[in-house]
């Protein structure tokens, strides 16, 4: 009988690490990788697990998804044991994790040359230091802007705007119709973050926090026009959006209280569980003067790292040469929607199709919140500057977000500045 190995993605209980516990049919050897995230996802990669058991004599795929996956990862990690791969998001924790040295450069797997070119930009960018290599093979993709009742737009002939002024312009329109623009449902405060992210992309350099790390520029500096076309929202809101939060805004836009919805493709779902017939489109923010300068604020939802722990990197491969199939990559969209990272002809949602240039120029950059600590709690910064009336509200919060990112941040830029300095010393 040949060897088989056993590749475990995630385990509730223990990640394991081949032990004989965890030991699948005919004695195989086990791998462990542990799916980080939205629990949802959990549902579609059991389906992938079990194609690929059935295509797979040699390796046997075992994919769990704890709860408070990203805790209990961390405190495995301090106990020394990890899982073989993870399935993470493209966001702060990938930059911790990858700057602790745990994730192996994977970058002699072929799959990494058909992702495409923005998120790969967007991984390179997650590097608190910069590295030589590849260390995450991006998955899927989602997307935000202005989600938009198409039906209403027909109706009444509006046009999706394409620059500040057609957007601000429209608003206008449709105030004086008697439909309220936009909803925000500010209460919960990470909403706040949605229509913040999208304009940061087009205003702001992608690479802003690692600017203002090493020195370069503040965040008074580059996010003045961010903060003064985020109050200009309020103008076309409903009265005191503070009072009404995430699901309320959803409710309300499904029952067509509003015309545009500043959020993400991800409240979908939510929307049409409401009203599951309504005809919902999505726009790039047009943050700028000229369209040629908006940029689509798209993020890496999911994505696979290999541990430098792992002990069977060949057959890790298998399993992420599996993942990155067309045909499994087509499961997965079909069943959670999104983007997928790999370049190829796969299905864009029709809520999105008013973003598909975007997507295929790759004219997207990622959420500048994947760069915050959550120790800043920049949601709620970003809420009290909106709250506040004062003539000054700008200059404090912008101010404030300097001297908060100092203090949160501030082992990271003598990390960052120390680095740079070696490097125009060895020049």
């Amino acid at each position: 009988m040949k060897d088989m190995k056993d590749i475990k993605i995630g385990d509730p209980v223990r990640f394991g690490r081949n032990t004989g516990e965890y030991r699948g049919q005919f004695d195989k050897l086990n791998i462990a990788m542990v799916l980080v995230g939205n629990r949802l996802y959990y549902v579609t990669f059991e389906k992938i697990e079990k194609r690929f058991n059935e295509t797979h004599d040699d390796i046997h795929l075992t994919i769990s998804s704890p709860n408070e996956a990203m805790t209990i990862l961390k405190t495995r990690f301090i106990r020394e044991d990890y899982p073989d791969i993870i399935a993470i998001g493209g966001d702060i924790n990938y930059s911790n994790f990858l700057d602790a040295d745990l994730f192996d450069d994977i970058s002699d797997l072929d799959e990494v040359q058909t992702v495409k070119q923005a998120y790969l930009d967007m991984d390179k960018e997650l590097e608190f230091i910069p590295k030589d290599g590849t260390y995450a093979l991006p998955y899927v993709a989602n997307a935000a802007g202005i989600l938009y009742n198409k039906d209403l737009f027909e109706e009444n002939g509006w046009k999706v705007p394409t620059t500040w002024q057609e957007f601000t312009t429209l608003c206008d329109e449709i105030k004086q119709s008697g439909t309220l623009p936009l909803y925000l449902g500010f209460k919960d405060t990470w909403t706040c973050l949605a229509p913040w992210n999208a304009l940061a992309v087009g205003l702001t350099d992608s690479d802003t926090c690692n600017q203002v790390n090493m020195g370069n520029t503040t965040f008074a500096r580059t996010y003045e026009p961010v903060a003064e076309k985020m109050r200009a929202l309020l103008d076309y809101a409903e009265k005191n959006p503070y009072a009404y939060g995430y699901n309320d805004a959803c409710t309300a836009f499904a029952r067509g209280e509003s015309a545009m919805y500043p959020i993400g493709s991800y409240a979908i779902p939510q929307i049409k569980s409401v009203n599951p017939d309504m005809n919902i489109g999505s726009f790039t923010f047009p943050a700028n003067d000229e369209e040629s300068d908006n940029v689509l604020n798209s993020g890496i939802d999911l994505q696979f790292s290999v541990m430098k722990a792992c002990k069977n990197k060949e057959a890790a491969y298998e399993v992420l040469k599996y993942l990155y199939d067309d045909e499994t990559i087509q499961i997965y969209l079909d069943d959670q929607g999104g983007i997928a990272c790999k370049d190829g002809d796969f299905a864009i949602p029709d809520t999105l199709e008013d973003m598909q240039e975007y997507i295929k120029d790759n004219r997207m950059s990622d959420y500048q919140d994947h760069h915050y600590p959550s120790e800043m709690s920049v949601d709620a910064m970003i809420q009290t500057y909106l709250l506040d009336t004062g003539d000054n509200a700008k200059e404090k919060f912008l101010k404030k977000f300097d001297s908060d990112w100092k203090r949160y941040n501030r082992d990271l830029i003598r990390e960052v500045q120390d680095y740079q300095k070696e490097q125009e010393d060895a020049k």
